[in-house]
């Protein structure tokens, strides 16, 4: 079992003694998705599948989110940003923008990439380096944007 698995099977225990019902309810979804992974998908439970699964469960919240604002629901809208700040909480710690610049530099530098043609070389060296550090979307624009 991981650091990452042992915290959040950690936090249902303390969430449940403490009554905590909403996150309660977000790390069961947490743990139903690791069980998942675990089963169908016959993968060993490491810290960077709990850190991938973490990943997905922020990007399905910020489209909900993003949804609720545009359909007027802010109520929804704010229960999935509370939701989104409680997983957060299982991720490393978010690189800066200057941080990201510099790394975008770097990857430039070293792969060579001269256009828009090059960006799968500059994702190809970025990626793991920022892996559960920064939103990939985020980072593909802004390499876009450096490239194109």
């Amino acid at each position: 079992m991981s650091d990452l698995q042992k915290r959040v099977l950690d936090d249902v225990k303390v969430a449940m003694r403490a009554g905590e019902k909403h996150r309660l309810t977000v790390l069961r979804m947490l743990t139903a998705e690791l069980k998942q992974r675990e089963v169908v998908e016959s993968t060993p439970i490491t810290d960077a599948v709990v850190t991938s699964a973490v990943e997905k469960m922020v990007k399905q919240r910020r489209d909900s989110e993003n949804q609720f604002r545009a359909g007027n629901r802010p109520d929804l809208a704010d229960k999935e940003a509370e939701e989104i700040q409680m997983l957060m909480g299982y991720l490393p710690q978010q690189l800066s923008e200057a941080e990201i610049a510099a790394l975008l530099d770097q990857a430039v530098a070293e792969t060579g990439a001269a256009g828009g043609k090059d960006m799968g070389k500059v994702m190809a060296w970025i990626k793991p380096k920022v892996a559960g550090k920064t939103d990939m979307g985020k980072l593909s624009g802004l390499i876009k944007a450096r490239l194109g």
